[in-house]
């Protein structure tokens, strides 16, 4: 059977008894949703709205790999804050180093460094290999100050990413390749300061061909890239794809940076040290810091001397790269504790192979049902596509997206006792991930899926 092939009205006919059963399990959050009259939205981020049942649910607590909503539902939760909770919500070595800088030490923010700032660079150092750290309080910012740096010592003014990548809210990323296979500002772009094909370059990801053509115009200051595409769906990279990026951009004298945010997931040290790449520079964010805000850019030796070398950035007080609670005591203290106790090299051993598990699952129920549908692995991540094979662009990926489907699976397995992703149906394990809760997914996942197959 096809996706195609799955009729919509028996589709349609399952997502509104799916939000009816949502609405009827969920009489607090829906109430609390709709009392939210002074939020725009009528929730704290306007995201917070991309729910498949028609309002979110609302958090009581989290522990672990657990949450618990308003209205008392204990949830197994593979969403783990989209990756900032990759470290499973609250882990006690994080709450501890937390707990201890603002109480006993206190200091929430003085404008001085710590002694923690420093371990904390000689590890992501070891773990990725760029000697240089500096910090931040989102990875969007680590991004945003990594391409500042980049424009200043190449003297070029356009940046270059992959279309239907994802780097936060920084401008300059929110290009895509149009129908036309031109550069076209991604839909939906909000308030964009100036057309985004004036800042910005895009090539379809695997595009070696495209790379280089982009690349020879010579106004590239920097690749900012995932080492694999996660937000529109987990897109691999295909067999000698990036060591053609990495040598395309060191012939073309563009800087590289790779955007580890997401692709963290694939081992301690990213996709970086998974894969042997060699980046000029490294930004991440979210889950290095346990659920405290947190994000960190590295740069290499050689990179950091060519900033350092020119006396006419103003990297001390208003040049635009910083800001005043950025490598704050509270989220360094998390840093160092989320490294050096829970996400660590054994941690990841566990989320991968659990990772694994998952898959397995999945694949057997897709199988079992002959279901065109494949499901993709990231080290720790996880993400079932509803085409087969799974798409090897961001274009392709974006394409291949079905709305009816996604927003089936997902308010399905929110009834029954499962979180995903809002954003697409992926799955992200923690270090308090166990095998009961895969098992629990697998459970739901084939009852949905055998409800979907009856309306057939």
């Amino acid at each position: 059977m096809s996706a195609a092939a799955i009729p919509r009205d028996g589709l349609a006919a399952l997502l509104a008894r799916e939000r009816e059963t949502f609405r009827e399990r969920n009489p607090r959050s829906r109430a609390a949703y709709e009392r939210a009259t002074h939020l725009f939205g009528r929730v704290p981020m306007t995201w917070m709205n991309k729910t498949a049942a028609g309002f979110p649910l609302y958090l009581d607590r989290a522990q672990g790999a657990h949450v618990r909503d308003l209205d008392g539902h204990d949830l197994v939760d593979l969403c783990l804050g989209d990756t900032g909770a990759m470290a499973g919500h609250s882990p006690a070595p994080t709450v501890a180093a937390v707990q201890r800088r603002l109480g006993e030490l206190g200091g929430a923010t003085a404008m001085l460094p710590t002694e923690d700032a420093e371990w904390v660079g000689a590890e992501l150092a070891r773990r990725f290999g760029l000697p240089l750290w500096s910090f931040s309080l989102t990875a969007t910012d680590a991004n945003r100050w990594a391409i500042r740096l980049a424009r200043a010592v190449t003297g070029r003014p356009k940046i270059l990413f992959h279309s239907y990548c994802y780097h936060g809210s920084v401008d300059e990323s929110l290009i895509v390749v149009g129908p036309d296979g031109r550069a076209a500002s991604r839909e939906g772009n909000v308030g964009a300061p100036c057309d985004v094909t004036q800042t910005s370059r895009v090539v379809e990801f695997n595009d070696v061909d495209a790379l280089e053509r982009e690349l020879a115009h010579g106004d590239v200051a920097a690749m900012l890239m995932e080492p694999a595409l996660t937000n529109i769906g987990i897109v691999l990279p295909q067999p000698g794809y990036l060591e053609a990026v990495r040598e395309l951009t060191r012939a073309h004298g563009t800087l590289l940076i790779n955007d580890e945010t997401h692709t963290f997931s694939a081992g301690p040290g990213g996709a970086t040290a998974a894969w042997g790449l060699q980046p000029d520079a490294i930004t991440i964010g979210k889950a290095i810091g346990g659920g405290i805000p947190c994000g960190a850019y590295g740069l290499s030796a050689e990179l950091a001397e060519r900033i350092a070398a020119r006396d006419d950035l103003d990297l001390v007080d208003m040049g635009g790269v910083g800001g005043t609670l950025a490598g704050n005591p509270v989220s360094v203290a998390a840093m160092r504790a989320t490294l050096e106790h829970v996400l660590t090299e054994d941690a990841f051993a566990h989320m991968t192979a659990l990772a694994g598990r998952y898959v397995d699952g999945v694949r057997e129920t897709i199988d079992r049902h002959g279901l065109p549908w494949s499901i993709v692995q990231l080290g720790a991540r996880a993400e079932v596509r509803f085409t087969s094979p799974a798409p090897v662009s961001g274009g392709a990926s974006a394409a291949a997206h079905d709305p009816d489907l996604d927003d089936y699976v997902h308010v399905a397995l929110a009834n029954r006792g499962v979180l995903l992703t809002p954003f697409h149906a992926m799955a992200l394990m923690s270090p308090a991930t166990t095998q009961d809760d895969v098992d629990r997914h697998h459970e739901a996942f084939a009852d949905a899926v055998g409800a979907l197959i009856a309306a057939a």
